[in-house]
């Protein structure tokens, strides 16, 4: 196609973008596919590596389904960005218009759910507060190595992080089979603990004997999350806005250079 300068441009930034998140998704989705098909080279080539704190990520519970979160975003980039990429290059207005609407149907349920969230807030602050303790009550278990998982992993390193212990507090993990079968004479987890690195415990005798001088067992990881939403809430307005920014530009452009293929195709007829 002979093009003029807006349609080039468009096609260039178009081919650029999708084909960086292409590269992006075969990788993300690659490595989901060899931690499906092959595990323990994976957990192998991790232990070369000395760091006690890399022995909660090697788990094979936590690797597989690690494995199959990456094979869905890859899977996710990897169409998208085919779809953007062929489509400019090729300049099929298939591809291209099949590419917007896509775009166009994910702004529509992020705008809509941040929309939702917005009118309906204390719905939306109890749904998703039931949504954690239910994530702990069905599937948070001991640190043990045969038993913990990728949940059990990520309300562990939560905690760790932000202070915290369950979703109101300690209580949370007495709905818990999984926690209730395996924790012995604990109380709380050792991720409710003050530690000095990493699951490293600054008090070893907290998971049995808790206070407020050794843990965060009273102290909700929920409230916490909404102190640190709002303490970076400009950070997390400029990444929300600048996403979406993306996204239309993304959609201007696709369909601006399906409009400049359909207007060249025209004259050539």
């Amino acid at each position: 196609m002979g093009c003029d300068c807006e349609s080039c441009i468009a096609k260039t930034l178009l081919s650029v973008f999708n084909f960086v998140f292409f590269v992006l998704g075969s990788i993300v989705l690659g490595v989901g596919i060899w931690l499906v098909a092959d595990k323990s080279s994976f957990i192998a080539l991790l232990k070369m590596v000395e760091s006690d704190q890399l022995e909660h990520f090697t788990q094979p519970a936590v690797i597989e389904q690690l494995a199959y979160f990456l094979i869905a975003i890859g899977a996710i980039m990897f169409f998208l960005s085919f779809l953007g990429y062929c489509g400019a290059i090729r300049e099929s207005q298939c591809l291209l218009t099949t590419y917007g609407l896509f775009l166009i149907v994910i702004l529509i349920l992020e705008v809509t759910a941040c929309g939702l969230a917005a009118a309906y807030k204390e719905s939306a602050k109890t749904e998703t507060k039931n949504y954690l303790q239910t994530t702990i009550s069905k599937y948070y278990s001991s640190n043990d190595r045969n038993q913990s998982d990728a949940v059990t992993l990520m309300w562990n390193y939560l905690m760790s992080e932000m202070h915290c212990c369950g979703v109101d507090d300690y209580r949370d993990f007495n709905l818990s089979d999984k926690w209730n079968e395996s924790k012995g004479s604990r109380v709380i987890p050792e991720a409710c603990c003050m530690q000095t690195t990493l699951f490293d415990l600054l008090d070893k005798n907290c998971p049995y004997s808790p206070s407020d001088s050794n843990s965060y067992y009273k102290k909700g990881c929920y409230n916490a999350l909404i102190d640190w939403i709002m303490y970076n809430r400009n950070l997390v307005i400029i990444v929300a806005i600048g996403v979406g920014l993306v996204q239309l530009l993304a959609i201007f452009l696709s369909f601006c250079l399906c409009k400049s293929i359909e207007k060249y195709r025209g004259m050539r007829l």
